[in-house]
């Protein structure tokens, strides 16, 4: 496969674990997101994994000239910029498909930021579907993979297990995280 040729012999990055394949649904949240390299990181990371996760983007990116790509690598664009249900409408499609995966940024932004959106937590609660980590280490060159997590019912230790996967050091720009 091309994307693995790529992700490990040409840019010698490598998979630390990988996405659950017995899980036909999950949130995949991914960080630090610091750069533009995270997504064709991301991308090969996925493809290598072999398995089908999808995204959303701000809708700029699915514009001409370039949006046929975006769509074509499985996301689909979010109108940021409206105050609607995204969270309502993204559980709806976890219970309407028999399989369905989706990655998120908890940052929502490439910029530095006091606190993460809280978006994938409500979609993964509302459809009932564990969480999985991925970090994008650029240090150590590896996509390190977390087992599922279910939510509870406590949302600050759920967050703090979060964070927890995730530092600084491990960003493209750690300053920015």
């Amino acid at each position: 496969m091309i994307s693995k040729f790529i992700f490990n012999t040409i840019l010698g990055w490598k998979l630390v674990n990988n996405f659950p394949k017995d899980i036909k649904k999950y949130v995949v949240i991914a960080a630090p997101h610091t750069s533009w390299q995270d997504f064709p990181i991301g991308i090969l990371a996925r493809n290598t994994s072999g398995i089908k996760i999808n995204f959303i983007g701000k809708d700029s990116l699915f514009k001409a000239p370039f949006g046929f790509i975006f769509r074509g690598l499985g996301g689909a664009p979010v109108d940021r910029s409206q105050s609607n249900n995204l969270v309502d409408a993204i559980v709806h499609v976890f219970h309407t498909k028999d399989e369905f995966r989706l990655a998120l940024s908890p940052e929502g932004t490439r910029q530095k930021i006091a606190k993460w959106k809280t978006g994938f937590y409500y979609i993964a609660k509302g459809a009932k579907v564990p969480i999985v980590m991925a970090t994008l280490d650029f240090k150590n060159k590896q996509v390190k993979i977390s087992e599922p997590y279910y939510t509870t019912d406590d949302k600050e230790k759920d967050f703090k297990h979060f964070k927890s996967f995730f530092t600084p050091e491990m960003a493209k720009k750690p300053t920015q995280y």
